[in-house]
């Protein structure tokens, strides 16, 4: 495994690039572009890098539905941590090119719900198709395939390009959540402000089925943070359910919720547990702390030595 490599999607100019080298770590690092989410992904199940920053949910178009299948198939991989990057797009055209002029417009899929509205006033002519990335848009209106792109303002100087309208964004603080993703490991230890991330697969489909899986999260006070359906392949209405919440593995409440999941479904994939973005700590009850649940356990073995 090249320890000294990380991929990402790309190509040059992402803002998922972007993101990375947010990382302390990527100034050491060997970055490498790749074509896609799974190419940036399979160089790790390969051994060709060490990790891969991948976008995984917008807070305009919600979660990135490539990412989330490639961490629910195919070999286990791990979440180590999580990048927010607040997000704002530059429509860039070859030097020259007038507002007027720009008839055909490209960017990532992600980004067409971020610009929908500014695209209806400012060009509602204008035709759209979707690039790979933001920053192949780039390349593509360099190419001359379109007239405009929407991508980050830095990539500008990359494509040669000239950004013609900056900050651009239907939503104020519209942000992006990227992952690190590795081999499966022994989880970083507890901050005090983390996430857990699980796949879910439901045993079988019954009236109260999701609801199981909720209330293995309530009963424990555990904060769901995010829940998405995703089809499994398997057939229409078969659904597995990504979802992050509050806290880590190690947390008393945290492992008895993955246990409690582990006999209610079919199947449960580990994603990981790791440092939260944002550094908020979870708001945890009094009833669901570690030293409650030690103090439970304790009652209970007093109760089996007949001392209860």
């Amino acid at each position: 495994m090249s320890a000294s490599r990380y991929t990402y999607l790309g190509p040059a100019g992402t803002f998922t690039e972007a993101a990375l080298r947010t990382l302390p770590e990527a100034a050491t690092r060997e970055l490498v572009p790749m074509v896609s989410v799974p190419a940036a992904l399979d160089a790790v199940r390969a051994g060709e890098a060490a990790a891969a920053l991948v976008p995984i949910e917008n807070s305009v178009e919600g979660g990135v539905t490539t990412t989330l299948d490639e961490l629910a198939s195919g070999e286990p991989l791990m979440i180590y941590r999580e990048v927010l990057l607040p997000i704002a797009f530059a429509l860039l055209v070859r030097p020259g090119t007038e507002l007027t002029d720009v008839k055909t417009v490209t960017g990532h899929p992600v980004a067409q719900p971020q610009v929908r509205k500014w695209l209806a006033t400012q060009l509602p002519d204008a035709v759209w198709e979707s690039a790979a990335s933001n920053a192949d848009g780039a390349r593509l209106v360099q190419e001359g395939r379109y007239d405009g792109a929407f991508a980050g303002e830095f990539a500008a100087t990359t494509y040669g390009l000239a950004p013609l309208v900056t900050d651009i964004h239907d939503a104020q603080n519209a942000a992006t959540r990227f992952v690190l993703v590795g081999r499966p490991a022994r989880p970083a230890a507890p901050t005090g402000a983390d996430k857990t991330s699980v796949v879910l697969w439901l045993a079988a489909d019954h009236p109260g089925a999701l609801l199981e899986l909720l209330q293995e999260y309530a009963v424990r006070g555990v904060n769901m943070m995010r829940i998405e359906s995703r089809p499994t392949g398997e057939g229409i209405g078969r659904y597995c359910f990504s979802v992050d919440c509050e806290g880590h593995v190690t947390d008393r409440r945290v492992g008895e919720v993955l246990m409690g999941l582990k006999r209610v479904c079919r199947d449960v994939r580990f994603l990981g547990s790791y440092p939260r973005a944002d550094e908020v700590s979870a708001n945890v009850r009094p009833q669901v702390t570690d030293a409650a649940f030690t103090g439970a356990s304790d009652w209970l073995a007093r109760c089996l030595d007949g001392r209860g």
